[in-house]
C-alpha cells in the first residue's frame, strides 16, 4: 500500500502513516492507563489490608483483596495489549488482535472469582460473626479510597471507550464497583458505631451478588465478540459511503467485516458497475477502492466482487422493474440486487436478501423465486438467497 494519500476525495482521507500513528497512540494509552491503575490499586490494597486486619473488618479485608484483583486485571490488560501487536505469522496470518478479547475474558473471570470469594467469606462471617473495632483514621482512609476509586474508574473507562479497549472498559467498571463496596463499608461502620448493629457480613453478601453479576455480564459480552458479531453499523455505513463516492459504482452490497481485534478488520463487498467495463478497468477500480477504504477506515478489503449492470438494454430495465414489484410484495425480502438480464442465454440472475425475522428463510426465498418464474416462464431464473450481514440501509438499493 502506498504511503501517500489516496482516493477520490482527500478532505476526509487519512494517510497510511496516520493509521499507524493512531494504532501507536492507542497502545500507548492502554499501557499508560493500566500502569496508573496498578500503582493506585497497590497502594489502596496495602492500606485497606492493614486497616482491615487492625479493625477485624471482613468488609475492608475483602475490599483490599478486590483491589489486589484489580492489579492483576491491569497486568493482564498490558500483557494482552503487547501480545495483540505481534506481527502475523504462518500459524496466525490474520494477526493476534483477538488476544485483547481473551485478556478481557480473563479480567471478567477474575472479577467473577472475586465476587464468589467475597460471598463465601461473607457467609462465613454471618455464621461465625466477629467484633469489628473501627477507628477514625481507618474510616478516613476508606473514605479517601472511595473518592480515588470513583475518579480512577471514570478515567479508566473513559480511556477504554476512547481507544475501544474492552479490557480497560471492564477494569473501569470494576473500579466503579469497588467504590460502591468501599462506600458500603463506611455505611456499615456508621451503623455499628451509632447503633451497635453489625451488618458488614450481610452487606458483603449483597455486594458479592452485584460483583458476580458484573463479571457474568462482562464475560457474556466478551464471548459474544469472540464468537463474531454483526459489523458496527456506523463503520459499515462509512465504508459504503466511501465506495459510493466512486462515480463508476452504481451500488454497494454484501459488506462483510471480520473482526480480528479492536479496530482490526478485514472484509469483502460487492460493487455494481456497468457491463461495458473491461477487466483492466475493473482491476484498476477495485484497487483504488481497496486503498481508499484502508486509508480512511483501516479496513483491509480482501475481496471486491462485481455485479454487472445492464447499461443499454431497455428490455432488461423493464424486466428488472417488474421483478422488483413482485419481490416488494413479500415483507421478508429486504432487497434485490445483482440483477442482470442475459438475452443470449435467456436468463435472469439476481440476489434476494431474506430477513432473519422470517420463520423459514429458505421457504420465503423459494416462494418468491417460483412466483417470478411463473411470471417469466420463457427465461431461466438464476436467483441466490443472500444474507443481511449488517443493519445498515444498503446504498443504491435496487428496491428504492
Amino acid at each position: 500500500m502506498e504511503e501517500n494519500r489516496v482516493g477520490v476525495n482527500n478532505t476526509d482521507t487519512l494517510s497510511l502513516s496516520d493509521v499507524r500513528s493512531n494504532s501507536e497512540f492507542r497502545d500507548k494509552k492502554i499501557i499508560q492507563t493500566s500502569i496508573i491503575g496498578i500503582v493506585a490499586n497497590v497502594l489502596l490494597a496495602v492500606f485497606k489490608a492493614v486497616i482491615g486486619l487492625m479493625t477485624n473488618s471482613i468488609a475492608i479485608v475483602l475490599d483490599a483483596v478486590n483491589n489486589a484483583s484489580d492489579v492483576a486485571s491491569s497486568v493482564v490488560t498490558i500483557i494482552g495489549a503487547k501480545l495483540s501487536k505481534k506481527e502475523p505469522d504462518k500459524a496466525h496470518p490474520f494477526g493476534h488482535g483477538r488476544v485483547e478479547y481473551l485478556s478481557a475474558m480473563v479480567i471478567a473471570v477474575i472479577i467473577l472469582y472475586a465476587g464468589v470469594t467475597s460471598a463465601v467469606e461473607s457467609i462465613k462471617k454471618i455464621i461465625s460473626p466477629d467484633v469489628t473495632e473501627y477507628s477514625t483514621v481507618s474510616l478516613i482512609i476508606v473514605a479517601v479510597a472511595v473518592v480515588v476509586k470513583i475518579i480512577l474508574g471514570r478515567y479508566v473507562k473513559t480511556v477504554g471507550v476512547l481507544v475501544k479497549s474492552e479490557s480497560l472498559i471492564n477494569s473501569g467498571t470494576d473500579a466503579s464497583m469497588d467504590a460502591v463496596i468501599s462506600a458500603s463499608t463506611l455505611v456499615a461502620a456508621v451503623l455499628y458505631l451509632n447503633f451497635k448493629i453489625s451488618v458488614e457480613a450481610y452487606l458483603g453478601v449483597i455486594i458479592s451478588v452485584f460483583i458476580i453479576k458484573a463479571g457474568i455480564d462482562m464475560l457474556k459480552e466478551t464471548l459474544s465478540h469472540i464468537l463474531g458479531e454483526a459489523p458496527d453499523s456506523a463503520l459499515a455505513s462509512k465504508i459504503t459511503e466511501t465506495v459510493m463516492e466512486f462515480p463508476e459504482v452504481t451500488g454497494t452490497y454484501d459488506l462483510v467485516l471480520h473482526d480480528y481485534g479492536p479496530d482490526v478488520y478485514q472484509g469483502s463487498l460487492h460493487i455494481e458497475i456497468p457491463d461495458v467495463f473491461t477487466a483492466d478497468e475493473i482491476d484498476r477500480l477495485t484497487r483504488k477502492i481497496a486503498l481508499e477504504v484502508y486509508a480512511r477506515h483501516n479496513v483491509v478489503l480482501t475481496a471486491i466482487g462485481i455485479y454487472s449492470l445492464n447499461s443499454s438494454d431497455k428490455c432488461a430495465i423493464h424486466i428488472k422493474d417488474t421483478i422488483e414489484e413482485l419481490v416488494s410484495m413479500n415483507p421478508y425480502i429486504l432487497q434485490m440486487h445483482g440483477f442482470y438480464f442475459n438475452r443470449e442465454e435467456a436468463s435472469v440472475r439476481f440476489d434476494l436478501v431474506v430477513s432473519f425475522d422470517a420463520k423459514d428463510r429458505k421457504q420465503v426465498f423459494e416462494n418468491v423465486v417460483n412466483k417470478i418464474q411463473k411470471h417469466y416462464p420463457e427465461y431461466r431464473i438464476e436467483a441466490v438467497m443472500d444474507t443481511e450481514y449488517s443493519d445498515i440501509s444498503t446504498q443504491a438499493s435496487d428496491m428504492d
